[in-house]
């Protein structure tokens, strides 16, 4: 059996890391030019967005809840507990709603994507598009970028309401905190850029996902395995852009500039 090189396995990670940020510019310059399949767009809407709107809030609820179990009682402990809703909104809406929204999002739809296109590739479904006079880009690529940056921010939106949710039943069956002071300390801690940064964070991942997704697809080779290494390869590809990426976002926008929590 041959062996395969890790040299030789970074080699076409780095080569298909780089027709994915290609692909990325291919799709803002057909987006410019108007080139956008509405019925397509309109379809793989409705599978970003409601077909996985239950896992989202159902992974948001538990994150609010385990999040104010941890916190709460700390907080309680040395006075502070009229701040938990408050640090709670704030964890929330600049990072686990955002980042855990767009992680079940690329095990779910990223990888469907990678799938999809990688079997349309190794069948040859792609090449009969080119003989029609369609280009994939416009068909397959950018309908699915545009559901992903669309509906993923309002998926962050409601994971971060259900995660309020989650931590407000906590935080007053568990921990007898009065639920008018932990919803007036959100609203005291929250301002506008708080939830626009969610919103951001959410189109910037979304597209990610799909360009990803979309991209691994197209570069697929070698049948059903090779459907299987790219579904793969473009999910794990998708989740360490997604935390190196919250990275920068987050120091951009809140390094220097993020408000005191207490």
């Amino acid at each position: 059996m041959s062996e395969v090189r890790p040299s030789s396995f970074l080699g076409v990670w780095s080569q298909r890391l780089l027709a994915a940020i290609l692909l990325g510019g291919q799709v803002l310059i057909h987006l410019l030019q108007g080139r956008i399949h509405r019925r397509n767009t309109v379809e793989q809407m409705a599978a970003v967005g409601p077909d996985s709107l239950l896992i989202a809030l159902i992974t948001a609820v538990f994150v609010g809840a385990v999040f104010t179990i941890q916190v709460a009682r700390e907080f309680i402990r040395f006075g502070a507990g009229t701040t938990v809703g408050g640090v709670l909104a704030l964890a929330l809406t600049r990072e686990l709603a955002p980042v855990l929204t767009a992680v079940v999002l690329a095990g779910r739809v990223g990888s469907a994507f990678a799938a999809e296109i990688g079997t349309m590739r190794v069948t040859e479904q792609i090449d009969a598009l080119y003989m029609l006079k369609t280009d994939p880009i416009d068909y397959l690529v950018i309908p699915r970028v545009l559901a992903c940056c669309v509906m993923l921010p309002i998926l962050t939106l409601l994971s971060a309401i259900t995660g309020m949710i989650g931590g407000l039943a906590i935080a007053t069956n568990l921990y007898r905190l009065s639920q008018s002071v932990f919803i007036d300390s959100a609203r005291n801690f929250l301002d506008v850029w708080d939830v626009t940064s969610a919103l951001i964070k959410g189109a910037v991942f979304g597209a990610t996902i799909a360009i990803i997704g979309c991209s691994w697809g197209l570069t697929t080779t070698g049948g059903a395995k090779g459907v299987g290494q790219s579904t793969t390869a473009a999910v794990v590809t998708a989740l360490l852009s997604i935390f190196i990426m919250n990275f920068f976002l987050s120091w951009v926008m809140f390094q220097g500039l993020g408000r005191s929590t207490l």
